[in-house]
């Protein structure tokens, strides 16, 4: 299911958000800006620089310690949504986010629970193949959160469109009943909904460090609740609905390539060919 209403005004002033973006210096007396995904005033992630050329980034920070689900739609979301008006769901996780432009995606997807440095790592394997390896540190970026990832497809020739679910806190601070009792849910036959804040950010090396020149369209989303589902749906091969509320104001990526996305995803799953 690839579903989206068109994009929205929803919001609160950045004054009342829970959540919001923002900028801070990376080191006393200068250094490069360093975008964040803030919760309750604090850094929680640092994003992909605004650049567009350095690679792909979603760090976890210190800081990144609270969830946002919300108890008055749990109920709601324990079945699947079946449109992006979602009975008032866009509205009440409106309220925890700043004021702006979101394109509403209803999506299905089959998460695969991902360690870093592991097996499937995007950050050791195909970022590196498009980047190379940190100049300074030598290494491959590091998130410093385990992460899921749902979907690849090909954009063009040129670009690759790889989709990530972010969760606010690792699976391991998850309770295990919670966790289990959705997979006995699933394994039933019902998909659960999890919510989700997403960006969309188009990089693309401008050195010519790694073997494959070709843009990553990183599509991430932030959840805001489905912790436990998520995990529940990786352990038990199950799907999850996923409702994401697209920032178009903090996206790193033009309104032209959000409004392909529905398209993009309705593609047959196709890993990049690099040779």
């Amino acid at each position: 299911m690839i579903k989206t209403g068109g994009p929205r005004s929803i919001g609160v002033p950045a004054s009342e958000a829970r959540l919001h973006f923002g900028t801070e210096l990376q080191e006393l007396g200068g250094g490069p800006r360093r975008r964040l995904l803030m919760v309750d005033d604090e850094p929680a992630f640092e994003l992909s620089f605004y650049c567009g050329t350095c690679p792909l980034l979603f760090r976890r920070l210190e800081t990144a310690n609270e969830k946002l689900s919300l108890e008055s739609m749990q109920e709601r979301l324990r079945g699947p949504l079946d449109d992006t008006d979602g009975g008032g769901v866009i509205e009440a996780f409106g309220g925890l986010l700043p004021e702006g432009e979101y394109l509403p995606l209803l999506l299905d997807v089959e998460p695969r629970l991902v360690i870093p440095g592991k097996e499937g790592d995007y950050f050791s394997v195909e970022q590196v193949t498009a980047w190379g390896i940190d100049q300074f540190w030598g290494l491959p970026e590091y998130p410093h959160t385990p992460y899921y990832r749902t979907f690849e497809t090909t954009v063009d020739a040129d670009a690759h469109l790889y989709e990530f679910v972010v969760p606010m806190v690792p699976p391991t601070w998850n309770e295990r009943e919670r966790v289990e009792e959705y997979v006995a849910l699933m394994e039933r036959g019902t998909v659960p909904t999890a919510v989700a804040i997403s960006t969309l950010d188009v990089c693309q090396s401008a050195l010519g460090l790694g073997d494959d020149p070709a843009a990553h369209w990183g599509l991430t989303h932030f959840l805001l609740d489905g912790h436990h589902k998520l995990e529940a749906a990786a352990t038990a091969g199950r799907p999850v609905r996923l409702l994401s509320l697209l920032t178009l104001g903090e996206s790193l990526a033009g309104a032209e390539d959000a409004a392909r996305l529905p398209a993009l995803r309705a593609q047959p799953r196709s890993a990049r060919a690099t040779g």
